[in-house]
């Protein structure tokens, strides 16, 4: 029997770009590859609202949280002991309000506005591109 995936929450950080949208990525801590806010579900908060709190932790930024998630996408979590963890994010829209200048996670990471399309060609999960991609409609 395949064990169920653990579960991630994440907020996909966008914002109104004259015609288009923009998305906000962030690099991840030991591989550098882009990905988008997210983290473990936390106690006492609704999942949409961690998610919102990591999106201000990894990246900086407040705004309105949607309640309803966008998507789920799945990826290989590589755990401290070098396990690989098959794990499901719900992610949730974050309607991006403020840009702080400095926030939790500023120095072990980077941040990038891009247009939904070229955000979509840096991600490596398939799942989260069909995600961003669908924020093009």
């Amino acid at each position: 029997m395949t064990k169920k995936p653990d579960k991630q929450v994440g907020a996909l950080p966008y914002r109104k770009h004259g015609q288009g949208i923009e998305i906000l990525l962030v690099s991840s801590r030991e591989t550098r590859r882009w990905i988008i806010p997210k983290g473990w579900p936390m106690k006492g908060k609704k999942d949409w609202n961690a998610a919102a709190i990591e999106a201000f932790e990894e990246a900086g930024v407040e705004g309105k949280v949607g309640k309803k998630s966008i998507g789920t996408y799945r990826y290989d979590k590589r755990k401290k002991s070098g396990a690989l963890v098959p794990t499901e994010v719900i992610v949730y829209p974050l309607d991006v309000k403020l840009i702080l200048g400095d926030w939790p996670e500023k120095n072990e990471r980077r941040r990038k506005w891009l247009p939904a399309s070229e955000a979509a060609e840096l991600v490596n999960e398939e799942g989260l591109k069909a995600i961003i991609e669908a924020t093009l409609v």
